[in-house]
């Protein structure tokens, strides 16, 4: 079996999230990391490769983004990929959701996995339907939200965590599967694996070596186009009610409540 995990690099989760009024694409800048909901996907595919349950010759991190985005790879390498491919052009920046997947699809279809794991959403975009997307453009069958996975050489039987409950499907491989951040807890790398991750081999591709059309991709050529951003208003600052008395302050919540049609 192969399998391609598909990570992301985001701003730190310390750093506020921001727009560039004059592109309307989040502003990247500031300290980076490895996706961490991509963590898990990582994580899932280890304990995958350890089971034994069907023999795992390879697994490829796979991402989209500016050079700086080799960090989150060599993150994913630490953690236990035995390679990665890093797909950065200028022609995909900006991209949406849809044109982000339909490039992310082209370059998974050179790599030709049988299995394909992603976190169930960024810590930047938090669309969470990217794997959707990636698995509309490969052909392949797609679950989100899954909290367990069973693997046979042909199929697996996942849990997922639905509205009401949990799910459990079996589905046919090859598919792309998003994982919920309760499958697992990640590992930490060790001081091993990090300093050794530069040296496992990285393949930088452009749009032209995994045959992406040009027209579909990038901001320009996104079906969703960025109008105006505006922050949120500012929250008024709350009503603090003193315990000094205790029946005098259940009256005082309780016509608070009322007043404002709580109750």
């Amino acid at each position: 079996m192969k399998i391609c995990v598909l990570v992301k690099e985001v701003p730190d989760a310390a750093v506020e999230k921001r727009i560039d009024n004059s592109t309307g694409r989040m502003d990247r800048s500031g300290e980076k990391n490895l996706n961490p909901y991509d963590t898990h996907a990582i994580e899932a595919a280890m304990q995958i490769r350890e089971g034994g349950a069907v023999p795992v010759e390879e697994i490829v991190a796979v991402t989209m983004g500016p050079e700086s985005a080799v960090r989150a790879l060599h993150k994913a390498v630490s953690l236990g990929a035995d390679r990665s491919v890093h797909l950065s052009d200028g022609a995909v920046a900006g991209s949406d959701v849809a044109a982000t997947g339909y490039a992310l699809a082209k370059t998974l279809q050179r790599e030709s996995p049988d299995l394909v794991l992603l976190g169930q959403q960024s810590d930047d975009g938090e669309c969470y339907t990217i794997g959707a997307v990636v698995a509309e453009h490969l052909g392949m069958p797609s679950l989100t939200q899954v909290i367990k996975m069973d693997v046979d050489p042909d199929a697996l039987r996942c849990e997922r965590q639905a509205e009401y409950g949990y799910d459990t499907v079996q589905i046919k491989l090859p598919a792309v599967i998003s994982v919920g951040d309760a499958i697992n807890e990640p590992r930490y790398p060790s001081l091993k694996a990090i300093m050794g991750a530069k040296k496992k081999p990285l393949d930088t591709v452009g749009i032209g070596d995994v045959e992406i059309d040009a027209s579909k991709v990038g901001g320009e050529n996104s079906a969703a186009q960025w109008v105006a951003a505006k922050a949120p208003p500012p929250k008024g600052a709350g009503e603090i009610i003193e315990d000094e008395d205790t029946n005098e302050t259940v009256e005082k919540i309780v016509a608070w409540l009322d007043e404002r049609k709580l109750i």
